[in-house]
């Protein structure tokens, strides 16, 4: 079997993981209503995830260092099948919470591992796009798994939904064990060294812009479903069609994003797409009351939302380009703070304000990282030209 079928596999499985988390926000209001619990606080199930990812997986990605990687991928996939069993088979919302946090501790592990190993399997020319298959694996969930796990959901009882996912998870597991070589695991990076880089202000500032973007994103996603139905009127089968619409175009968005960064440079592509991004929000405001408006606004909003996912990226690795890995590692725990904030924040805003009031704090938040962007981007050319004329002078010298 080709390297690429391999990859394809680690593809297909990192579609699974990527909707047992997503799924929750768009079968919110079902797992409310189930539980007994309020919107909101069904809503802290996201942030309880996303902290669990943000904090979890850099420690325990440094205390697996040397495990040999097909064995981590496939404890890690074993713990992701647990954490499902618990969904599926235990009642309540405080072992809902043990479950996100194992499979958040679960998908973190997996997720980075299998960006490893794919970029062992791959030749040297070939690495970026086998990461690339593998992200767009994990953010194709968005565009299948959510919308599906809505119509089963509102088929059958939305835990049917885990269960299978658990099931899959399993055959994974024998996929992996008997398809996958062995990669040898790597010296432990120190989490010290890790958090190193955020000392230096242009860094930290660009990873801010992370932080306000996503925040500003989760604040609207994660009550988008109970936003469609109560405060748009839309039924059951608009709300999948329109998830499903909304996951097609975060897909067309990320692409474009990235050929306009190519094209165009990651400054334009970057506050460009985030001031599109906030706009967006706001129409969904005034437009929240008329379907036929909404529907077109929830894909203007993803496509600005994802189009800035690939520029960002590029932007972090040319701010430290010996640190890529480190880089790229502390965005992910970022975007899950970030996550993680959105979600309590929108929680809060329904509880003190409105359910059509998350789209206007979401968009403050994306206009934050657009004015922040502007800034970021503003003191790497400072530092460049400051390192430029420096290198200028020793040259002169000599």
């Amino acid at each position: 079997m080709s390297y690429a079928w391999k990859i394809y596999m680690l593809a297909a499985v990192s579609f699974l993981v990527g909707t047992s988390e997503f799924i929750i926000a768009g079968i919110l209001d079902k797992v409310a209503e189930d539980i007994g619990v309020s919107v909101s606080a069904a809503g802290q199930l996201i942030t309880v995830f996303s902290l669990a990812y943000a904090f979890g997986t850099p420690i325990l990605m440094a205390l697996t260092a040397r495990l040999e990687r097909r064995k981590l991928l496939l404890y890690s996939l074993g713990l992701f099948v647990i954490g499902n069993g618990i969904t599926f088979i235990l009642p309540g919302y405080e072992s809902l919470i043990g479950s996100r946090i194992i499979l958040a501790l679960s998908t973190g592990v997996f997720v980075v591992t299998a960006m490893t190993v794919a970029s062992k399997m791959a030749p040297p020319e070939k690495q970026g796009s086998a990461i690339a298959t593998l992200v767009m694996g994990f953010s194709t969930s968005l565009i299948i798994g959510v919308p599906l796990g809505r119509v089963v959901a509102s088929a059958y009882d939305w835990k049917t939904i885990f269960g299978g996912i658990g099931v899959l998870g399993l055959f994974a597991m024998l996929v992996i064990a008997f398809t996958i070589p062995q990669t040898d695991g790597e010296e432990p990076v120190p989490l010290r060294k890790q958090l190193a880089l955020l000392k230096e202000r242009k860094v930290a500032l660009a990873l801010s812009v992370t932080f306000f973007w996503i925040g500003g994103y989760s604040i609207a996603y994660t009550y988008i479903s109970p936003f469609l139905l109560t405060v748009t009127g839309m039924s059951e089968k608009w709300v999948s069609i329109g998830l499903f619409a909304f996951g097609i175009a975060s897909l067309i968005g990320s692409k474009l994003g990235g050929y306009s960064t190519d094209k165009w440079g990651f400054p334009r592509t970057l506050v460009g797409g985030m001031l599109l991004h906030a706009v967006a929000l706001i129409l969904l405001s005034l437009a929240a009351l008329s379907p036929a408006l909404v529907f077109p606004l929830l894909m203007l909003w993803s496509f600005s939302a994802w189009s800035s996912g690939p520029t960002q990226q590029v932007h972090l690795i040319t701010l430290a380009p010996q640190a890529s890995g480190i880089m790229l590692s502390l965005n992910m725990s970022v975007v899950q703070l970030a996550m993680a904030a959105g979600a309590g924040i929108g929680g809060i805003v329904i509880e003190q304000a409105s359910l059509p009031a998350i789209s206007w704090i979401g968009a403050a938040g994306v206009t934050i990282a657009a004015g922040t962007a502007a800034a970021s981007l503003g003191l790497s050319r400072s530092y460049s030209r400051r390192k430029l004329e420096e290198r200028n002078l020793r040259e002169a010298e000599v």
